[in-house]
């Protein structure tokens, strides 16, 4: 069986993106299963597709760094995403940058109250928004997969249900009247941008 690198130590990513592989004859590890440096890849792209790329190329250069791990993984992809929320009336903001919106990495509370904040005043018809995931499964022949997932709907005006992160209590899909939140997680993972983008990577598989 064939192995392929998650960029990210998520590991609920790492189960996702396995139950797919799986099919094709692949199994998904860590960059820590494969003695890879853990290190944070700097994210400078403008574009989910670019940082994605990003840290793709990043985990792929630190294999054919060493010979020992390039030799061991030399038909081996390495598999990365990027993921980010675009409201409307912001211009696409925070996009890209979703993650550290209001300047701390991962402070989901402050990410949150940010976004309220800056749609203070908006009225229900103008608070549209959608998530983007982009996944890239780069090969170490330079060969490249792109798949591309997004989930529209509306930003509330306050937050709703203790479940799942980020700004999920903020979001309500298209044809539901729950948050992500108060939907669960469960649930959520079955019509999310990452579901529909993990969806897409698996047909393009099928059709090569």
């Amino acid at each position: 069986m064939k192995t392929a690198i998650l960029a990210s130590q998520n590991k609920k990513k790492i189960k996702e993106i396995r139950d797919i592989l799986i099919k094709y004859g692949m199994d998904v590890i860590t960059r820590d299963d494969a003695g890879l440096p853990t290190d944070e890849i700097e994210e400078t792209g403008t574009t989910f597709e670019e940082n994605s790329l990003i840290k793709a190329e990043g985990v792929l250069n630190m294999i054919k760094a060493d010979s020992a791990l390039m030799e061991k993984y030399s038909d081996s992809p390495v598999i990365a995403d990027d993921s980010g929320l675009m409201v409307d009336a912001l211009g696409g903001a925070p996009g890209v940058y979703s993650a550290r919106y209001a300047g701390e990495d991962g402070n989901f509370a402050a990410n949150n109250a940010k976004l309220l904040a800056e749609l203070n005043g908006v009225p229900e018809d103008k608070r549209g928004a959608h998530f983007t995931t982009v996944i890239t499964m780069l090969f170490p022949d330079g060969a490249k997969i792109v798949a591309k997932g997004e989930c529209y709907g509306r930003i509330t005006t306050e937050l709703r249900g203790s479940g799942g992160f980020g700004y999920d209590p903020l979001f309500v899909p298209d044809g539901y009247e729950e948050s992500f939140a108060e939907l669960g997680t469960d649930f959520k993972n079955t019509i999310s941008h990452r579901a529909r983008a993990l969806a897409e990577l698996e047909r393009i598989l099928e059709s090569d």
